[in-house]
C-alpha cells in the first residue's frame, strides 16, 4: 500500500509526521529504502506500506505558484491513499482566489471525484458516537454562477439528483454497518434545493428495511447536536451544512484537534484522509499541535484498506491517551506533540505485549 503524504501548511507537517510514525509502528517496524525514495514498512501486521511526499497548499504556492501542482495531482492519482495535514494561513489570505490553498483542496476533491466526506465524532464518556456524511463536491462551494463585485457578491447552491443519490447511498451503507439510523439534514422549509434533497433521499430510502430515516432542519440539528447528541447515528447532509455541523460536533470532543475524516469516491478513486482542524498558524512551530486527529485519520485509512485489527490498535491507544493523558493545550494540558505521540506508541506496545 503506497501512501502519499501532503503535509501542507502550519501544523500540517507536524501532525502528519506523528501520524506516519504511528502507522509505521502499527505495521511492526520500518526500514529505510533509499532506492525507492521513501520508507518501506513490513511488519507483523502483514501490511506493506511505502510513503512519499508532495507539495500541496500554501507550501506549493510558494514553490510553484499553484496550490495543486500537476505533479502532485498525478502522484495523488497513482497512490493507494492520501494522508493530508492542513492547508492555509494568513500568508495567503490576499492572493488570487485560484492561488488560495483552500482552492487547491477543493480542486483536489473534485479532480479525484471524492464526493463523500465521513466525519466520525466519538466521546465514549458521554455516550456520543455518530458519523456525519457530508456531500463534498457539489452545493454552494461549487455552484455556478458566482461573482464578487464591488458592493455585490453572490453564490449559487445547486444539486443534481444523481449527486444526492450517491451520497444518500453512502449514508445508508454506513448506517447499516452501525446502528441503522440516518438523520437527513436540510432546510426544505425555505430552500428549493433542500426540497429536492429531501425528495431524493426519501425515494432512495424506499425498500431499505435495514435503515430508519428521519429528517431535521439544519438549525434544529445544530441545536440537537449540542443538547442531545446521543440521539444521532448517521447524519446525512450537504456540503455547506456538513461543514458547519461537523465543527459544532467537534465541540463535543473538546477540540477540533482530535477529530479525523475520510473523503471517498467511486471505486478506484484515491481516498483522502485528514484531520478536520485547520493549519493553526498561531500554534505552528511551538511543538504543541494536537496530533490525535491526524493519527485517527491514519486509523481510518487502515480500516478503509481492510486492516481493521491494525486500526483497532490505534483507536484503542488513542482513546486511552484521551482518557488518561498526556494532553496538549487545546485539551487543557501542557504536553507537546511528541509527548502525545509517544504515549500512543507506548499504549500500543503495552497492548501488544499483553495480547
Amino acid at each position: 500500500m503506497h501512501i502519499l503524504l501532503l503535509p501542507g501548511d502550519g501544523v500540517g507537517p507536524e501532525v502528519t509526521r506523528a501520524a506516519r510514525t504511528v502507522l509505521e509502528a502499527v505495521v511492526g517496524g520500518a526500514q529505510a529504502d533509499a532506492a525507492a525514495g521513501g520508507t518501506d514498512a513490513r511488519g507483523t501486521a502483514g501490511i506493506d506500506i511505502t510513503f512519499s511526499e508532495a507539495d500541496f497548499g500554501g507550501a506549493a504556492v510558494d514553490r510553484t505558484g499553484s496550490p495543486l501542482p500537476h505533479e502532485t495531482l498525478t502522484a495523488c492519482r497513482e497512490a493507494d491513499a492520501i494522508l493530508l495535514g492542513a492547508v492555509g494561513g494568513p500568508a495567503w489570505d490576499d492572493v488570487a482566489r485560484e492561488q488560495r490553498p483552500e482552492s487547491g483542496l477543493l480542486a483536489l476533491r473534485s479532480a479525484l471525484g471524492l464526493f463523500a466526506n465521513l466525519r466520525p465524532i466519538r466521546v465514549p464518556a458521554r455516550g456520543v458516537d455518530f458519523m456525519i456524511v457530508r456531500e463534498l463536491t457539489g452545493g454552494i462551494y461549487f455552484g455556478q454562477p458566482r461573482s464578487y463585485e464591488s458592493g455585490r457578491a453572490y453564490n449559487t447552491m445547486v444539486y443534481e439528483r444523481d449527486e444526492i443519490v450517491r451520497i444518500a447511498r453512502v449514508a445508508f451503507r454506513e448506517a447499516a454497518e452501525r446502528r441503522g439510523y440516518v438523520t437527513s439534514v436540510d432546510k426544505a422549509n425555505v430552500l428549493e434545493v433542500s426540497r429536492l434533497w429531501r425528495e431524493v433521499v426519501v425515494a432512495e430510502h424506499a425498500g431499505r428495511a435495514d435503515v430508519a430515516l428521519a429528517h431535521m432542519y439544519v438549525d434544529n440539528a445544530a441545536m440537537q447536536i449540542v443538547l442531545r447528541p446521543q440521539q444521532f447515528d448517521v447524519i446525512l447532509t450537504g456540503n455547506l451544512f456538513g461543514d458547519i455541523l461537523s465543527d459544532v460536533g467537534a465541540a463535543l470532543a473538546g477540540s477540533l484537534g482530535v477529530l479525523p475524516s475520510a473523503s471517498v469516491g467511486a471505486p478506484g478513486a484515491t481516498p483522502l484522509f485528514e484531520p478536520v482542524h485547520g493549519s493553526a498558524p498561531d500554534v505552528a512551530g511551538t511543538g504543541t499541535a494536537n496530533p490525535i486527529g491526524a493519527i485517527l485519520s491514519g486509523a481510518m485509512l487502515l480500516r478503509h484498506a481492510g486492516h481493521a485489527a491494525a486500526a483497532d490498535r490505534v483507536d484503542a491507544a488513542v482513546h486511552a491517551v484521551l482518557e488518561r493523558g498526556p494532553k496538549t493545550p487545546d485539551l487543557g494540558g501542557t504536553a507537546h506533540t511528541g509527548d502525545v505521540t509517544h504515549a500512543i506508541l507506548n499504549h500500543m506496545k503495552t497492548a501488544e505485549t499483553v495480547s
